[in-house]
């Protein structure tokens, strides 16, 4: 495969790396959009039983923790399946499992039967889809390419899942205007596409790891590489720290119907604007690809995310809130662009799939733990504090992290080292397939 693809200059012109990037934009659309809905209704519910603005937000904390659990819990192994078994069987069955979750949240909801208990059971059960899903789907990217065209196939893939993340919840939004079904039910199409799209990719090759260690060494090993890295633990961490701090969206509920003041359709362009922004950046390396200073434009970026995000907190101006949104999503897409790149870039096949769940624990740690965070710190000091707080923490750990990883403030190329490029090559000319 890698002969016949070798001069090939886009990854879309590959085949098997076409169907990939349709299936995770489709599930990645498709998860955040219930997501946004999920919290949407929980904070209503709570709410209308009269509930006052800070129990209701305690609520949406309970919903990011009841994600991050099985997350936390299960994401290590989830890593480890990923570089064991088949990536695109693992892939399939995890996002058959959130289609029924689709489903059944479209029918409770169509027959206003839905109920706190039912949303917290549900979110329980797309953390663990998402455990397992997440690791499968990174890990198995950089197979379905040969190493010329890598850096794009990585980039590419990092753009499908951080526009799905921002402009999913947009489209949840405005179908809920709507219908309130019809996110749930949008999103049950959408798995249908990813689950179909998975079908169309063909045998890939890959590096099998030895099977002969035990699992728990296996697993160890992979967090021993993250640690030994100093390049990817200081991509990974710097995420975790910014947006556990920064992260307004669990908020957004709570700005559109007490502080802004406008409603649900107001809740959709609070969802929109950041998805605008990434969309926007997204466009814009899909045609221009960062290559110079990517370390310092990583640091730079996170910053402006949390000056943006301070912004946002103080404002009770939609115009300047959406603004501000605007910004947080485009500087989000520029740093996940850069951070993703470098992960994927620097990290042999045989670990990708357990340096994909560590990456992807902190990311689940700084988006569903984070809204945890959020909605208790909304609940002890309020929801303004609370962001504003948040964002003034990432400035202050991007300054926190160009001291301690000088590494991030010295690269300037996403080029790997000479001798994982040597393991790339061998692993792309004697394929071992992914036939597990």
């Amino acid at each position: 495969m890698a002969q016949a693809v070798s001069e090939q200059t886009s990854p879309f012109k590959v085949a098997n790396f076409r169907a990939y990037w349709i299936s995770r934009l489709s599930m990645t659309l498709a998860q955040y959009a219930m997501l946004l809905i999920i919290g949407w209704q929980t904070y209503n519910i709570a709410r209308d039983s009269g509930l006052g603005v800070g129990a209701a937000s305690g609520q949406l904390a309970l919903i990011g923790l009841l994600q991050f659990i099985p997350l936390f819990l299960l994401t290590p192994f989830a890593g480890l399946a990923a570089d064991r078994f088949n990536r695109r069987n693992v892939a399939r069955l995890t996002v058959a499992l959130q289609m029924i979750c689709a489903a059944i949240l479209a029918y409770l909801t169509w027959q206003n039967a839905i109920t706190i208990p039912g949303l917290f059971a549900i979110a329980v059960l797309l953390g663990i889809a998402r455990a397992f899903a997440g690791p499968a789907l990174s890990a198995l990217a950089p197979n379905l390419v040969p190493k010329e065209i890598l850096p794009n196939a990585i980039a590419l893939s990092s753009i499908a899942w951080q526009v799905g993340m921002i402009v999913g919840p947009a489209i949840g939004g405005y179908l809920f205007v709507v219908d309130p079904a019809l996110p749930y039910a949008a999103a049950f199409v959408l798995f249908a596409v990813s689950v179909t799209a998975l079908s169309f990719i063909g045998s890939v090759p890959r590096t099998a790891i030895p099977g002969t260690q035990h699992p728990i060494r296996q697993v160890i090993d992979g967090l021993q590489y993250v640690g030994r890295n100093k390049m990817v633990l200081g991509a990974i961490t710097l995420d975790l720290f910014a947006v556990f701090l920064a992260g307004a969206t669990a908020l957004f509920p709570v700005y559109a119907r007490d502080i802004l003041e406008v409603g649900p359709t107001g809740l959709s362009q609070l969802a929109a604007a950041p998805a605008v922004g990434a969309a926007l950046t997204a466009l814009f390396f899909s045609f221009r690809p960062l290559k110079t200073n990517v370390g310092p434009k990583m640091l730079w970026a996170v910053a402006v995310f949390g000056v943006a995000t301070i912004i946002f907190g103080f404002s009770t101006n939609m115009f300047l809130s959406l603004a501000m949104l605007f910004i947080v999503g485009a500087a989000d897409m520029f740093s996940v662009y850069i951070r993703q790149s470098l992960i994927q870039l620097h990290t042999p096949d045989d670990k990708r799939g357990r340096v994909s769940s560590v990456s992807l624990l902190t990311i689940s740690a700084s988006n569903e733990f984070g809204d945890f965070f959020s909605g208790t710190l909304a609940y002890l000091i309020g929801p303004v504090l609370a962001v504003v707080s948040g964002g003034a923490g990432a400035v202050i750990t991007v300054a926190l992290w160009s001291k301690l990883f000088p590494v991030l403030r010295t690269t300037r190329t996403f080029e790997p080292p000479d001798e994982l490029l040597d393991t790339e090559a061998d692993n792309t000319a004697q394929p071992q397939g992914d036939s597990k």
